[in-house]
């Protein structure tokens, strides 16, 4: 897939933790997968990436211009899903940089 043609400049705007649910149907504390939220060109808009829950957290900060490690894009009813190996600063290669912004888990109990 041509990443560039596929999605243009793609921008970091945030990331939540997905947890897995209990069979009481109650979030629990095992990470299912992350969803980082990118702003992407060529599709005007945000796109979630969805990114395995063993890749250790990337924190960004706001509107870094990011690349998708191997990503699979699918379409289903004019949405987007994209899945990525990882998720990396474009021409750094492999780090994480910046502080920690814009995470938001999702799913935990409510306080």
């Amino acid at each position: 897939m041509d990443k560039e043609k596929t999605f243009g400049e793609l921008k970091f705007t945030a990331v939540r933790d997905v947890f897995l649910q209990n069979e009481d149907g109650t979030p629990s504390t095992q990470l299912k997968k992350r969803i980082y939220d990118l702003k992407c060109s060529l599709h005007g808009g945000i796109i979630p990436v969805s990114v395995p829950p063993e890749v250790p957290l990337r924190e960004f900060p706001y509107n870094a211009v990011v690349e998708l490690v191997n990503p699979v894009a699918d379409t289903v009813s004019r949405k987007t899903y994209v899945k990525a190996e990882d998720i990396v600063l474009k021409n750094k290669g492999n780090q994480n940089a910046g502080s920690p912004q814009n995470h938001t888990p999702q799913g935990q109990p409510k306080k």
